[in-house]
């Protein structure tokens, strides 16, 4: 099923379902926008060489390069997330990156998971809705 088939089924709901689907769907896109906004603006802040993201990757110990690489993937992401055949594809990309996040300030930088952790909540949330999209071939 395709986003445009779950719009046409929910059409042929009955009222009450018919709200409800557009409440979900009205739910999924604010989750998705605010995911994208958040990530354009983080991945972009490691992309343009924030200091404090620069000192953060530092701490990290593996290079500038991880910056870079997960600036990209953010960014990507975040991108991705706004456009409807390709959200999934930016949902599943951010479900290990924020794993590695949580994993990141548990372990390596003495930081609080919360926000990574809410992050990779909306992000598998994104993507249990949306996995219709994914097709066996």
């Amino acid at each position: 099923m395709t986003a445009n088939d779950a719009a046409t089924h929910a059409v042929t709901l009955n009222g009450t379902d018919l709200q409800r689907g557009r409440a979900s769907l009205i739910a999924l896109w604010l989750t998705q926008v605010a995911l994208a906004l958040f990530f354009l603006m983080a991945g972009g802040s490691k992309l343009a060489g924030v200091p404090a993201m620069v000192s953060l990757f530092d701490a990290i110990g593996v290079g500038q390069w991880f910056r870079y690489v997960t600036g990209v993937i953010e960014v990507t992401s975040g991108i991705a997330l706004l456009v409807p055949s390709a959200a999934i594809f930016g949902a599943l990309l951010l479900i290990p990156t924020m794993l590695g996040a949580i994993v990141i300030n548990l372990f390596v930088v003495p930081a609080s998971p919360v926000v990574p952790l809410l992050l990779l909540l909306g992000a598998a949330a994104v993507a249990w809705v949306r996995r219709h999209q994914l097709r066996m071939v």
